[in-house]
């Protein structure tokens, strides 16, 4: 049988093959569009159980075995199956675009909408059918028959479109190497990357050492090698991915420019198709923001907050490079002042000056299984749970499984964790939902989470060390999985992170970011890597300290990107004569205060609004984070340990999933609305 097609547990995944993807593509879709045919020739009035709930099992299981394959395609990427991906996307996206123009479709379920058996609906089924009108309406369900068919070209284009972008990204970045001979060229590289990068080296038969622009190479060439050259060398290739400006061995064939244009027009397209001014108002349709204006004043007026923080934080920076690095004098060596390949450089070395300590130091307080550990008995003690080691076929020999249990030890959730680089996993941290929970016949579904990294992988016997940041991006993505995993809703639609407004889905996640910063979880998940003892209180005094360090820099960062993506899918013209990079340009004399050389394309690498589901929603990080921010602080005010505020949380926010609106279920948790206070003082952009 072919595993995709089995959908009796956990998928299957030491039997799924490329050969497996088109021959159950092509069944699933038969199944369904045969199904919705006898559906909708039922004469009969339409109700949950005869009508819902079998379109939605069919529906399922066409997304859990398209998710086994995206899965596959984003952690173990080779020619094959991208190629069978890429071959079957057009007729997934078809056929949901089918789906949400189908008017039938749509009138047989404003029937149970208009019908007098709604009322005995539940709340989580009410909205399910609420959540469909509204996107039968954004799909082009109302759109006339003769629109229909453009507006199908347009989802199919798009998808390709954003796959291509996705693929052109991971080839530019895997195409780039910078091979080192001379011992002298890595001083100041923590001496454990070293050993990383020389094992490297040896695995593609050179000499020395060989860095790459995955993140576990590339951030600490730039925080830490002294060589000006070789951080210049490796800035350059990784601001240049797939775009015009790259070098030659680093795939200028790969250019994302073209993509980004014509994705760009195809949304705008789209949104006047179904009445939309641009696109970032058909996006904000279903999100908590009511308007385009209202996020850019809320960015613009983060950015006013922030931006006295940041000037300050850039002055500090210039002084100490200049007195401390020679890098405002001119010489035949050095370039007049500091560059952008100097910040992370410069950055560390004056954290180290005021701090006293070295995020290379801290680090060796983080191995894997001491984080791991910590995360899980935090989790445990404010949600009641137990986390334990299980198993399962997975894709990879790294990729371990866990089940969650409650305190009767009955099984709630399950979840994969994949934690390291390797070059067929695109880059970055995400988490996906494998399985949902939901009732079916046979009683509740368990539901399972993919949670996914990119550290580095551990070096002789030794367990992996995180830097800080690092454990911070693990809490964040298992903030993600906890939503899904912890929900008590049993309708699918709304189930987990299914529903959840867009720019509330980051509340759970940065919510957990907050706690890598308490001495008394810290004390539960640190082991020095040689000592074996604790993090040391003076260092955890001096990491505090240093915590807001140059944090308005960057809050402007990111509500650059932010206003960037706002204003690419609101005001910008695609079919005008401005560039994409003149309308950043733009947006950073606005408010930046770091601008970037000319020859940087970050634009080109921003796979989360080209290739994510974040276009025209990037602010939503910002947007939750006011949210998280003010969360937390009832924790501040009770005890970050207080098991009744975790209780507390876990119902009115993580169990309620998308069956009620995030607003709703902030405020259900806080007892009021959302103030931004918490933020600015969790960032230090409040005067002393």
């Amino acid at each position: 049988m072919n595993p995709l097609l089995d959908f009796s547990g956990l998928p299957r995944y030491a039997e799924i093959k490329p050969e497996h993807v088109t021959s159950a593509t092509e069944e699933l879709l038969k199944r369904n569009r045969t199904l919705m045919a006898k559906l909708l020739a039922d004469p009969a009035a339409p109700t949950w159980d005869k009508f819902v709930q079998p379109f939605e099992d069919a529906n399922e299981h066409l997304a859990r075995a398209w998710g086994q394959v995206g899965h596959l395609n984003a952690v173990m990427n080779s020619t094959e199956l991208r190629e069978v991906y890429n071959a079957n996307l057009p007729k997934i996206t078809q056929y949901y675009a089918e789906l949400s123009q189908n008017l039938a479709l749509f009138q047989k379920y404003k029937a149970i909408r208009n019908s007098a058996n709604y009322a005995t609906l539940n709340p989580e089924q009410q909205k399910v059918i609420e959540n469909e009108l509204r996107d039968f309406r954004l799909g082009g369900a109302e759109l006339p028959e003769d629109k229909k068919a453009r507006f199908m070209v347009i989802q199919e284009k798009l998808s390709a479109l954003t796959s291509k972008f996705s693929d052109n990204l991971l080839d530019a970045t895997n195409a780039f190497t910078c091979v080192v001979e001379d011992e002298i060229s890595i001083s100041g590289i923590p001496a454990d990357e070293c050993q990383v990068a020389a094992e490297a080296a040896q695995q593609a038969g050179k000499k020395g050492w060989l860095f790459t622009l995955k993140a576990p190479s590339y951030g600490p060439v730039m925080q830490y090698a002294d060589n000006r050259d070789l951080r210049e060398r490796m800035y350059r290739a990784y601001t240049t991915r797939a775009s015009e400006q790259a070098t030659a061995d680093n795939k200028a064939d790969l250019n994302n420019t073209q993509l980004m244009s014509e994705i760009l027009k195809l949304r705008a397209e789209e949104a006047r198709m179904l009445g939309f001014a641009n696109y970032a108002e058909l996006s904000l349709a279903s999100k908590m923001a009511d308007s385009p204006q209202q996020v850019k004043e809320f960015l613009l007026e983060l950015a006013q907050r922030a931006r006295p923080f940041a000037e300050k934080d850039l002055e500090e920076l210039r002084a100490f490079a200049a007195a401390q690095l020679g890098l405002e004098n001119p010489s035949a060596e050095l370039r007049t002042g500091l560059q952008a390949w100097d910040i992370g450089y410069v950055s560390e070395k004056l954290r180290q000056q005021r701090y006293a300590f070295s995020e290379q130091e801290v680090k060796q307080y983080f191995p894997e299984d001491a984080v791991l550990s910590g995360l899980f008995g935090l989790v445990e003690t404010l949600f009641g749970l137990r986390i334990k080691p299980s198993s399962a076929p997975a894709w990879h020999e790294d990729v371990r499984f866990f089940d969650i249990r409650d305190d009767k030890d009955l099984l709630i959730g399950q979840f994969y964790i994949d934690l390291y680089a390797r070059a067929s996993k695109r880059g970055g941290a995400w988490m996906d939902d494998a399985i949902t929970r939901r009732r079916t016949a046979k009683g509740i579904q368990i539901p399972v989470a993919y949670l996914n990294c990119n550290f580095a992988s551990p070096l002789g016997g030794k367990p992996a060390l995180f830097t800080h940041d690092e454990v911070i991006t693990l809490f964040h993505e298992f903030g993600h999985g906890l939503h899904h995993l912890l929900t008590e809703v049993e309708e699918l639609g709304v189930s987990g992170i299914n529903g959840v407004e867009w720019d509330a889905v980051e509340l759970p996640s940065q919510f957990m970011e907050n706690f890598c910063w308490e001495w008394d979880v810290l004390q539960g998940m640190t082991r020095h890597s040689e000592t074996g003892k604790k993090l040391p209180r003076d260092l955890y005094d001096k990491m505090i300290a240093a915590k807001n360090f140059q944090s308005g820099l960057q809050m402007l960062r990111q509500i650059e990107f932010s206003l960037f993506d706002l204003r690419l899918h609101s005001d910008y013209d695609a079919e005008g004569t401005q560039s994409v990079q003149e309308l950043l340009d733009e947006v950073r004399k606005e408010v930046a205060v770091l601008i970037p050389p000319s020859f940087n394309r970050f634009q080109n690498s921003f796979s989360h609004i080209f290739a994510g589901g974040y276009a025209a929603g990037y602010y939503s990080y910002k947007w939750a984070e006011v949210l998280s921010a003010d969360a937390y602080s009832l924790f501040e005010e009770n005890g970050i340990l207080n098991t009744a505020t975790g209780s507390h949380f876990r119902e009115q926010v993580l169990a309620v999933g998308g069956s009620r609106d995030a607003m709703d279920s902030f405020i259900a948790f806080r007892g009021r609305e959302p103030k931004i206070d918490a933020l600015l003082r969790h960032n230090g952009l409040v005067e002393a």
